[in-house]
């Protein structure tokens, strides 16, 4: 950092963990899981005076089990473990306005309509909307765990369409898209000419 001091000691003051995971449960769901944690590492003092104590502040919990692709929140619940104020654990509900939804373009904004601002909490609202990109790894992980047939086209690449523009790398005319609609033409070649092989007598 160019504005830094030349020599200076870091002194922390807080951290936010963000923790996401996914799990197998069957042939066709999967469990998704995220975790926030904010830390704290000095005390402070609120607007009344009071001094509010270090250590941990938000310690929340979301499990969600999806299925299918575009992946759906089947079923969706959400527990607070640390939390600053007695009304926070009362915001715990809006997470249940959830199930159904599929992971598609204007997910972020969709959770925020359901249970952002003062339907539900910032937190659980920022860390659900963080868990969107763990929703559609862990689900196209699954699927792509077991063999399938080879798509007709690059069209038929079911999930393709939430990485292409996502990012300058996965531009539709850069070149991992064109690797890997070279990859599908190939294959779905060779794949056509095998029935017309004989076998050597």
């Amino acid at each position: 950092m160019s504005n830094a001091p030349k020599s200076y000691t870091k002194k922390p003051l807080h951290q936010r963990a963000i923790q996401l995971s996914s799990f197998a449960l069957d042939e066709d769901r999967v469990l998704v899981e995220g975790s926030l944690v904010d830390q704290r590492y000095v005390p402070i003092y609120d607007v009344g005076g009071e001094v509010r104590d270090k250590g941990i502040v938000h310690d929340m919990k979301i499990r969600l089990i999806v299925s299918g692709i575009p992946p759906q929140i089947l079923e969706a619940e959400a527990e607070m473990l640390t939390y600053p104020h007695p009304e926070c654990p009362s915001t715990l509900g809006s997470i249940e306005k959830i199930k159904g939804l599929k992971l598609k373009a204007g997910f972020g904004e969709k959770i925020r309509h359901i249970m952002g601002g003062v339907k539900g909490c910032v937190h659980l609202t920022h860390l659900l909307t963080t868990m969107a990109q763990e929703i559609f790894a862990g689900s196209m992980t699954h699927r792509l765990s077991k063999p399938r047939p080879i798509p007709e086209s690059i069209e038929d690449v079911r999930g393709l369409e939430y990485l292409v523009n996502s990012c300058k790398v996965w531009r539709e005319d850069g070149p991992l898209y064109a690797r890997i609609k070279s990859a599908i033409d190939s294959a779905r070649s060779y794949s056509r000419a095998l029935p017309n092989r004989r076998n050597p007598s």
